[in-house]
């Protein structure tokens, strides 16, 4: 069921859900459409993550929640127990959507994941799960699918989790890998997982979260962790590299984990990405966005970040 929404007081821009791990689109309609993963509540850990939603805007201020599309129940390979859909992605080609999750296959969940497709006539409903997943792909650790339509069409797709990346084209029937993947792990910087892969002035950016911990004192000498993961990026000439580190474009936010997607919508870039300030929980994300600038010379500047409410 749908339902309607504005952000009109600021960051996080969904609050009647959990969501985390947005990955921003703008399609032929002109709309922007944001494809998260739901934590739900209450949490325990990341593996009742389930129960994927889209949600759309023509303004970045009037939202629509598109509704539940599918979970864990509706995947015929899947866990199970259900839970750990993690981070998706999804891409328009040909006339239909692809939508691209993660999902263990086996009660022994992070040494069977699987890169699983759903299908669909239109952007943000009647997705079908295909019985089958991604050929080749997978594993421990391999996580975090994410799709990108250069301008020539072809499409490459970037995963992976547990300190690897990488990265192949697929072919035109978008589930299978043409020719091999290719680990550009070495090119980056201090890569945790979430890879995810854009296109500015013929310049190609790779950002990514990195493995950092912020470890303080309190008073009593007891060690308190402050959030994590940074958010880091590299450019290129080909989405093979070779890839050169550019630092840091998003700070830890308050949240052990980042992740996200930049998109251009109207003329203006956005970085979308989640943190815990509604909830103070980690575990309880909520997906915010800010602008994204650029310098003369196409690096990136530190994104001010907005999502900074009180709970």
């Amino acid at each position: 069921m749908e339902k309607k929404f504005d952000c009109k007081d600021g960051n996080p821009f969904i609050k009647h859900l959990y969501t985390a791990d947005p990955s921003a689109h703008v399609w032929a309609d002109g709309r922007l459409y944001v494809y998260p993963s739901q934590d739900i509540d209450p949490p325990r850990g990341c593996d009742l993550m389930d129960k994927y939603h889209v949600f759309s805007t023509d303004d970045l201020v009037n939202w629509v929640d598109h509704g539940e599309i599918f979970s864990s129940k509706d995947v015929p390979w899947g866990r199970p127990e259900g839970g750990f859909m993690w981070a998706p992605d999804c891409m328009f080609h040909k006339g239909k959507y692809y939508y691209y999750f993660p999902h263990p296959s086996d009660t022994k969940w992070n040494d069977s994941w699987k890169i699983g497709v759903a299908v669909s006539d239109r952007p943000a409903s009647d997705f079908k799960v295909l019985k089958d997943t991604m050929p080749g792909l997978g594993g421990f650790g391999m996580i975090d699918p994410a799709v990108f339509k250069d301008d020539d069409g072809t499409v490459w797709f970037v995963y992976g989790g547990a300190g690897r990346c990488l990265i192949g084209k697929l072919k035109d029937n978008m589930v299978e890998i043409d020719g091999e993947m290719t680990e550009i792990t070495r090119q980056l910087e201090d890569y945790h997982e979430g890879p995810m892969l854009f296109k500015r002035k013929g310049m190609y950016y790779l950002m990514y979260p990195d493995n950092y911990v912020d470890i303080s004192k309190n008073p009593d000498g007891a060690e308190k962790r402050r959030g994590a993961n940074r958010m880091h990026y590299a450019m290129a000439k080909h989405p093979l590299g070779p890839w050169t580190r550019k630092g840091i474009m998003l700070d830890s936010t308050d949240c052990d984990t980042t992740h996200g997607s930049v998109v251009e919508f109207k003329g203006q870039w956005y970085l979308f990405y989640h943190n815990s300030v509604l909830s103070g929980n980690g575990c309880l994300r909520s997906c915010c966005f800010d602008k994204v600038f650029f310098n003369e010379d196409g690096t990136i500047q530190l994104v001010k970040q907005t999502g900074r409410l009180k709970h």
